[in-house]
């Protein structure tokens, strides 16, 4: 009996593989990184990353439209390499991190945008301030094979924000004229999901 059962399910695989379920879809937080610029004293720019990100990424290799992704950042790790300026990020001048320990992004929709680009639309969330953004996405990429045999593939996201929507007001005036912190802020996110061999 048991030979007949081993034997059936041979068959039914033979006959329907895509009833054998891939492996899902891994985000990947150690090569996944979260960017940001802006500008300062009105004549230069000061860049820094976020160290801790996590996230979920659902990825339709068949209608990539129907893909979708939720990443949480954790605003403690913020990194511009000055660390006395990372503190005052951290404060509740800024990011106040005590009481906002994450910004969220949650996809609600993706579109083709033509030439290999995607448009992502979401809710961001900052300070417990939430506003809709569009992230422009370069990707997927092609799928590759590392040394591991996971399949990974990868894309980039870009959106530009103001500060301000999102309750980070903190400024200073210049003597002779303008501001210490511009108010737009380029952000970049770097994405990679992979896939264990079956």
């Amino acid at each position: 009996m048991r030979r007949r059962i081993i034997l059936a399910a041979a068959v039914l695989c033979l006959a329907a593989p895509g009833l054998l379920l891939a492996a899902p879809w891994e985000f990947d937080p150690a090569h996944t990184g979260v960017h940001f610029k802006v500008r300062h004293l009105m004549i230069s720019s000061v860049r820094g990353e976020f160290e801790k990100v996590s996230g979920k990424i659902v990825y339709d290799e068949s209608d990539v439209t129907k893909s979708s992704g939720d990443i949480a950042i954790e605003t403690a790790s913020i990194n511009t390499r000055v660390a006395k300026r990372d503190e005052h990020l951290r404060s509740p001048d800024f990011l106040d991190v005590a009481k906002y320990p994450a910004i969220t992004f949650r996809s609600k929709r993706v579109e083709k945008a033509g030439n290999g680009t995607l448009k992502m639309t979401g809710d961001l969330t900052i300070r417990g301030v939430t506003k809709e953004v569009v992230l422009a996405v370069e990707g997927p990429t092609q799928e590759i094979k590392d040394p591991m045999g996971n399949r990974r593939v990868g894309g980039q996201a870009a959106a530009k924000i103001n500060r301000k929507d999102f309750g980070l007001v903190w400024n200073k005036a210049l003597e002779t004229g303008g501001v210490v912190v511009g108010d737009e802020v380029e952000i970049t996110i770097d994405v990679e999901i992979y896939r264990k061999p079956a």
